[in-house]
Parts: structure tokens; sequence; C-alpha cells
């Protein structure tokens, strides 16, 4: 049996396009934990996340005719988990509960020097702390580079919104690392 290292992108991509069954494996165990890893960023229930990422490779299979080659197929996988998400998180009802801009309190400077010993794992495991919509804000602004703008239309609120959730994330990530 080939292994999915052994093939290569175009090869996998080909085989899942004529919808053979070894090919769509090996594209799944080639991205699945590094995506895995994403549903984790936006959906802290381990559960979740993983109906996030099954969700998600099935939106990638019926949609890999879409792809073009116009960047990285990982990029592309990528932004259809992170799209998935928000689709959980919009099923989930309960985006009412955004904190509204009035109610952030001041963000508190950066101390330069204090998280300098953190490493990137460090950090994340602090994001994934934070209250669900305030993360799910963060991680859309910024660790995808979605603007305020961008994010408020996905998830159906406003700009302020998405600003005072970003805020209060940033707030809160600091406190927590301040703690640590």
């Amino acid at each position: 049996m080939t292994k999915y290292f052994d093939l290569t992108e175009q090869e996998i991509i080909k085989g899942c396009l004529n919808k053979d069954r070894k090919a769509q494996e090996q594209l799944y165990r080639k991205y699945a934990n590094e995506m895995f890893s994403v549903c984790l960023a936006y959906e802290a229930d381990r559960d979740a996340a993983k109906d996030i990422l099954q969700e998600s490779f099935i939106k990638v299979f019926r949609n890999l005719d879409k792809y073009n080659n116009d960047g990285p197929l990982k990029g592309w996988i990528r932004r259809i988990v992170v799209n998935t998400a928000i689709d959980y998180f919009r099923r989930k009802g309960d985006q009412g509960r955004f904190v509204d801009v009035d109610q952030v309190a001041e963000v508190i400077p950066s101390q330069e020097g204090e998280t300098q010993n953190l490493n990137v794992k460090d950090i994340l495991s602090h994001v994934k702390k934070l209250p669900e919509k305030a993360r799910l804000v963060f991680n859309l602004f910024a660790l995808e580079g979605y603007s305020h703008k961008e994010i408020a239309i996905k998830l159906d609120i406003t700009e302020g919104t998405s600003k005072s959730q970003f805020s209060r994330a940033r707030q809160l990530l600091q406190q927590s690392l301040k703690a640590s």
C-alpha cells in the first residue's frame, strides 16, 4: 500500500477528485492533526472539535473541484475548517450574548518582557481558556487575519461588538499570562 507521503499533493488531489477512498484517506491523514488543532482553537470541547473536523473534511471532499491551485492546499483547507467552526458556533444559537463595547474595561497595556519566555503552545493553551465568544473573535482577528468588519459580517454582530470582544479577549489573555 502506498503511503500518502509517497504521493505528490497533486496525485492525492487527483485521486480525491476521482472519489478514490484511499486518496481521500491520505489527504485526511496528511492534514487532520494540524486542522484538529485549528478546530480546538475555536471549540474547546474535544468532541465538538472532532465533529467540526469531520464536517470540514466532508466539505473539502465535496468542494475539492473548486480548489484552483492559486495558493497552498493547506491554506484552502484551513479556510474551510475556520468557516465550518463559525457555522458550528452559529448553529449553537448562543451568539446573542456578546459583550457590548460599553461593558469592556480599558485594555491593560502590554508589559514588555513579561511573556517573552512563553512559547506558542503555552499562549494557545491560555487562548483556549478564553470565553467562547471572545476566543472566537480573537482567533478570527489575531490568528486568521479577518478585519472587524469581516468578523461582524461572518458572525452577524456589529463591528463595535467585534472590537469589544477582541479587546476583552486581549485583556483576559494578558491577565491569564501574567498570572502564570
